[in-house]
C-alpha cells in the first residue's frame, strides 16, 4: 500500500492506495485560516501537523490494514506557504504565512526598482527562477519573518532556525527532525531557487538576507526523503515522493510532455 498525504490550503487529506492504484481509504480534516490584518493570511503550524497525523491514522484505521504493509509515504502540499522553526525545540517562531498573504506587497514594489548583478532585479529573478516579482512566493515571506520577528527577539539564535515550505516542515516532523529536505517543485516556488543549476541562488539569498543554513537540501521529487517514525502511523515508513500540489495535479492528469 501507499499512504498519500495531501496537505492543502483548506484541508488535509490522507489516501491509501493498493498496488493496483485503487483507493481503499480516505480521511479529511479542515484547516482554519486567520487574518490578523487586511491582506494577511496565516495558519497555525501545529494544526497543520495535527491534521496530517489525524487523517493519516484515520485512513489506516478505516482500511483495517497493518501499517507495516504500507510500502511508502508520498506528500503533496500547498505551495509557497512559509514556516520558520527552531530545530532545538521544534517550535515555529511565527505562524505559517500562507501563499495568499499580501503583506509583502510594499517590499515587492521596492524590488521592482532594484538591481542585482548588474541587471534589473526583476530580470535577474525571472532568469534564475522563472518567476515574477510578487508577494505570492516564499522569498519575501521568509525575509519578513527574519526581519520582523527573528531580529526583534534576542532569545532566538538564527543558527538554530530552519526554513521550509509545508512539505519540508511535515517531513522534519515526521522524521523526528532527521530530515531537512524539500523537492525541486516546491523549491522552484520559493523565488530563491536557480532552476537551471537546481540549487539555491546565492545572489537572491544575499539580497533577502537569508543565511544558507536555513535552507533545506533539495532532492528530486522521487527520492528518499527520510523515514516517518513509528509513532506517526504505527510503523516506520519511508517517505519516497514529494511534489507541490499544482505539479502533482499536472502529473496526476498524465501531463508528462510540454504542451499537454
Amino acid at each position: 500500500f501507499i499512504l498519500a498525504l495531501d496537505q492543502g490550503t483548506s484541508s488535509s487529506r490522507a489516501l491509501l492506495y493498493d498496488e493496483t492504484g485503487a483507493t481503499i481509504s480516505i480521511a479529511q480534516k479542515a484547516i482554519e485560516m486567520s487574518h490578523p490584518k487586511d491582506g494577511w493570511v496565516e495558519q497555525n503550524p501545529e494544526k497543520i501537523w495535527e491534521s496530517i497525523l489525524l487523517t493519516g491514522r484515520e485512513a489506516i484505521a478505516n482500511s483495517g490494514i497493518d501499517p507495516k504493509d504500507i510500502a511508502a509515504v508520498g506528500i503533496t502540499n500547498q505551495r509557497e506557504t512559509t514556516l520558520v522553526w527552531n530545530k532545538q525545540t521544534g517550535e515555529c517562531v511565527y505562524n505559517a504565512i500562507v501563499w495568499q498573504d499580501r503583506r509583502t506587497a510594499g517590499t515587492c514594489e521596492e524590488m521592482s526598482a532594484a538591481f542585482l548583478a548588474g541587471k534589473a532585479l526583476s530580470e535577474y529573478i525571472t532568469e534564475k527562477t522563472g518567476l515574477l516579482i510578487d508577494p505570492y512566493f516564499s522569498s519575501t515571506k521568509l525575509h519578513w519573518i527574519l526581519s520582523e520577528i527573528v531580529s526583534q527577539d534576542s532569545s532566538l539564535n538564527i543558527s538554530d532556525l530552519l526554513f521550509g515550505t509545508v512539505d519540508t516542515y511535515l517531513i522534519w516532523r515526521l522524521t523526528g527532525g532527521q530530515s531537512h529536505v524539500t523537492d525541486v517543485t516546491n523549491a522552484s516556488r520559493t523565488q530563491l531557487f536557480d532552476i537551471s543549476l537546481l540549487d539555491w541562488d546565492e545572489g537572491l539569498l544575499k539580497y533577502f538576507a537569508i543565511p544558507r543554513s536555513l535552507m533545506p537540501e533539495v532532492l528530486d521529487s522521487s527520492a528518499q526523503f527520510g523515514t516517518a517514525e513509528e509513532f506517526c502511523f504505527g510503523a516506520s515508513i519511508p517517505i519516497t515522493g514529494v511534489a507541490g500540489d499544482q505539479q502533482a495535479a499536472l502529473f496526476g492528469q498524465c501531463c508528462f510532455d510540454p504542451g499537454m
